[in-house]
């Protein structure tokens, strides 16, 4: 399975260039992420699969900055003397997971579907023609 994206198209999107380390990693996830979008709609078009394996991969690895909060966090607290801190991580996934969002499944084609299929429907029996005497 080839990735729908490069590491040059992660680093375009960061501002950045990336390490050796980070390099490897970027590959990797790309390569998974690639996987992870078949699963949702192997038909989606070239450019919005390069546009979500890009958004999972930098989700996943962060911004490269290290500000000691943690990749995913929504909300943080530090305290000073007690040595307190604490960090509530956001329901979308978890730090450094690959996921797709809403909006990433809407660009794949297959987001806010709202339907049925019963197993049963297949059950109901085909009416048989007339045969003209």
């Amino acid at each position: 399975m080839a990735a729908y994206a490069t590491v040059k198209d992660v680093e375009d999107r960061l501002l950045r260039t990336l390490s050796s380390d980070e390099e490897a990693l970027c590959g990797t996830l790309l390569d998974d992420a690639a996987v992870i979008i078949d699963t949702y709609n192997v038909n989606a078009t070239a450019d919005a699969k390069k546009i979500v394996s890009c958004r999972m991969v930098i989700r996943a690895m962060g911004d490269g900055e290290d500000k000691g909060i943690p990749v995913g966090a929504t909300q943080g607290s530090q305290s000073a003397l007690s040595y307190s801190q604490s960090w509530t991580i956001g329901s979308g996934g978890a730090a450094g997971e690959l996921f797709i969002g809403k909006l990433e499944r809407k660009l794949l084609g297959c987001g806010d579907h709202i339907g049925s299929y019963s197993p049963t429907q297949e059950l109901v029996p085909t009416p048989i023609p007339e045969v003209p005497a």
